[in-house]
């Protein structure tokens, strides 16, 4: 971005919350059904049909509520907020506008090594729309109304943020929280997670901010980085080149890498908010929001610094393994089943296991290999059973087949030799039948000394230790 300018970028992030039924109907909300299968009478606006509050969906607003150390709203309003779509039967969404259920709470993130703080201005309770299909229907517009009234917590920002990497970290730590709390799958591709993005510009310096442009539905991180740089770069070339930025809706097309216009933004007095008359106010009292607080789990940022404490892991590591719950609880198993091997664990989990299970595109929940069968192998390498080479193959076997590290070491024959003796014998036949590696090493090249570990442990298939190996050679080679 040219350094005359300034970005200004705030997030609205639309999160699905995973309850069993819709928020205002007992539909249910399972992704996948056929179309309109999952659409009942209150969905479909019927006349005559009355709506009721889904009470979970009441306390997962709370629950993330106080997790953003936010507040709660003593009393929260629904409000019917009227637009016309093909989407929306009923010919207005139920939302919360003036009375949200939560107030004014933060977010932390990191970014280039420095810490920022990400003001949260409220997240409301309010009703998905259903889905227009474009594809399939020669020139039609296909309506699936099983989405509608799907329960959504809408978390709206600051605007905070700077850059797009800064919005992207925040949008990433939003993502991690929500599944830490298990309020929502955090499912973008399924829509369960989804973000629109204010974006403006101003000189740098300027205190007011400049004309923003909303972004819609943007249902990734890197579309999310993509569309608010894109975004940047136009609004700048637009103003440097005697235009002027006009306040509207743009969508982002990922094929061409561009935004586009979508409408003109609409203002809160567009859409004619007034309190929804068949619904109550929701109150929300203490002992309520006390009970909650005492089922919250160890959050991500309290669960990192446990670990670096507790584990003494480097930031990298311990960042890594609180990315998800998931995964934080599958390392301390390992951790606790290897006998407690912590960095030995936290270096699998991080390198060759979350490599596996990317190039397999798995979750850790779904991992071939379970915490008690990688502490199985962890075990044999910190008691010296087996070499951390050998132990790749014998992890490779533990991801494609039901026997123990234990099984596969025996079957295999691949417990690690330690006989000095037997392994000071093989040397020697290597150094006498490695006349020039030897000169080489002895005439100050180093990466000869590889070269014969290599043969060593060739001889050795691989079942010395390579640390014993390289120790010796060194004694032995000695002018």
């Amino acid at each position: 971005m040219n350094s005359q300018w300034e970005a200004v970028i705030g997030l609205e992030i639309h999160t699905q919350l995973a309850t069993k039924s819709k928020i205002f109907s007992g539909a249910a909300t399972a992704y996948g059904a056929e179309p309109n299968t999952q659409a009942c009478a209150v969905d479909l606006g019927l006349p005559g049909v009355l709506p009721v509050l889904n009470k979970d969906a009441v306390r997962k607003a709370v629950t993330f509520g106080l997790a953003i150390d936010a507040e709660i709203a003593p009393q929260s309003v629904f409000a019917r907020k009227n637009y016309f779509y093909p989407d929306l039967p009923k010919g207005y969404q139920i939302s919360q506008f003036e009375l949200p259920i939560v107030g004014n709470g933060h977010l932390d993130i990191e970014v280039d090594g420095e810490t920022k703080r990400i003001g949260i201005t409220r997240a409301h309770l309010e009703e998905d729309a259903g889905k227009s299909l474009h594809e399939d229907f020669h020139g039609l517009t296909g309506i699936d109304l099983n989405r509608a009234g799907t329960p959504l917590l809408e978390i709206v920002s600051e605007p905070d943020m700077r850059s797009a990497k800064e919005a992207v970290a925040y949008m990433r730590k939003l993502h991690e929280l929500v599944r830490y709390l298990e309020i929502c799958d955090g499912n973008m591709q399924e829509g369960s997670f989804r973000c629109d993005a204010n974006v403006s510009v101003r000189p740098k310096g300027q205190k007011e901010f400049g004309t923003r442009a909303e972004i819609k539905n943007i249902n990734s991180f890197k579309f999310v980085e993509k569309a608010i740089n894109h975004e940047i770069e136009r609004q700048i070339d637009l103003i440097e080149g005697g235009g002027r930025v006009v306040q509207e809706t743009r969508l982002y097309d990922a094929n061409k890498d561009e935004t586009r216009s979508m409408r003109s933004k609409e203002e809160a007095n567009d859409y004619r908010y007034f309190p929804d008359p068949d619904l109550l106010p929701v109150l929300i009292e203490q002992s309520l929001k006390d009970e909650i607080r005492a089922t919250l789990p160890e959050l991500p940022e309290a669960k990192k610094q446990r670990f670096l404490e507790q584990y003494a892991l480097d930031l990298e590591s311990a960042t890594t393994l609180t990315s998800s719950r998931e995964l934080a609880d599958f390392y301390e198993s390992v951790a606790s089943l290897s006998g407690g091997a912590a960095k030995l664990a936290a270096n699998w989990l991080t390198g060759d296991v979350l490599g596996a299970l990317n190039k397999a595109s798995l979750e850790i929940s779904d991992s071939p290999v379970s915490a008690e069968r990688l502490a199985g192998l962890l075990k044999r390498i910190a008691d010296n059973t087996i070499s951390g080479k050998t132990a790749k193959q014998v992890f490779d076997k533990l991801w494609n087949g039901s026997a123990s590290a234990d099984e596969i070491i025996e079957q295999d024959g691949l417990v690690q030799i330690t006989d000095t003796g037997a392994i000071e014998a093989i040397v020697d036949k290597v150094i006498a039948a490695n006349p020039v590696p030897v000169e080489q090493y002895r005439a100050g090249k180093d990466k000869a000394l590889m070269a014969l570990v290599g043969q060593v442990m060739k001889e050795t298939q691989g079942k010395a230790s390579p640390g014993e190996v390289n120790k010796m050679l060194i004694e032995k080679l000695k002018v």
